[in-house]
């Protein structure tokens, strides 16, 4: 049975690839398991530190496949156990201690979108879209959806995404903040390589401090959050990191940080 997660190792990162191209790399069951299992690893892996996601294919992720859910002939389908693994995935993606850079290579739809969405950095080919397909179906934005997308595009385009279900091509997200960048289709695996490379070699302690601020950021109080910079602050400064690239500005020369405490 072909691997419906690959990994490829590079120097500092990782990249992780969604592999069912036949079935545009729509989430099953083993892909949540394998997907886990390969976040996981990378975590554990000195050597690891940013990673890269993308997918196989001309999609990056059509969602959830409908045929990985059980429906019943005298009722709805138990949806539960699935929102389990999506919600176990996110908070594992955003949980990660290094940068995450995902290219969308194509369609990103439902769960599939809210999943770029999770990463750090999000890069799309100009020919991508991405889709809250849910409507369709007569769900609810779930992976994190209802509460990404307000933070990214306000609540006016978030509501009109979820509730119209209608795409949005890569060049628009990009012009709304809903991602970093939209990229030429030919130049999209390239610049992400790129892109994962130079954060695998930059201080990526303080990185993810910076991600643990930003996200307490989202219910914070100004005050709390100032304490929280203050601590933050004070365990990155605290690193090696923090004094070599003092070093390295004193000096007029690129700092070699090594991401260890």
């Amino acid at each position: 049975m072909p691997m419906t997660i690959l990994v490829e190792k590079h120097q500092g990162y990782r990249q992780i690839s969604l592999n069912r191209p036949d079935r545009l790399n729509a989430l099953n069951a083993e892909m949540h398991r394998a997907l886990i299992a390969a976040l996981s690893e990378a975590e554990a892996d000195a050597e690891c530190r940013a990673i890269l996601v993308t997918g196989a294919g001309r999609a990056f992720c059509a969602g959830q496949d409908l045929a990985d859910v059980a429906v019943k002939d005298d009722g709805p389908p138990d949806l539960k156990e699935v929102l389990e693994r999506y919600n176990g995935l996110v908070r594992k993606l955003r949980a990660l201690a290094m940068p995450v850079v995902c290219a969308v290579n194509g369609v990103a739809a439902g769960a599939g979108a809210n999943l770029a969405l999770a990463c750090d950095i999000v890069l799309a080919a100009k020919s991508a879209n991405f889709i809250q397909a849910f409507a369709r179906i007569g769900l609810i934005p779930d992976c994190g959806g209802t509460w990404f997308l307000p933070r990214l595009v306000g609540a006016a385009r978030a509501r009109a995404l979820a509730i119209l279900a209608e795409p949005v091509a890569a060049e628009r997200a990009a012009e709304w903040g809903l991602i970093w960048q939209a990229v030429d289709d030919d130049r999209l695996m390239a610049e992400a390589h790129a892109l994962a490379a130079r954060l695998a070699r930059q201080a990526t302690i303080g990185i993810a401090l910076a991600k643990r601020a930003f996200d307490a950021a989202e219910t914070n109080t100004l005050d709390t959050q100032l304490d929280l910079e203050r601590d933050l602050q004070d365990e990155a400064g605290h690193t090696p990191d923090y004094a070599e690239g003092v070093r390295a500005f004193l000096e007029r020369r690129a700092a070699n940080f090594t991401g260890r405490r």
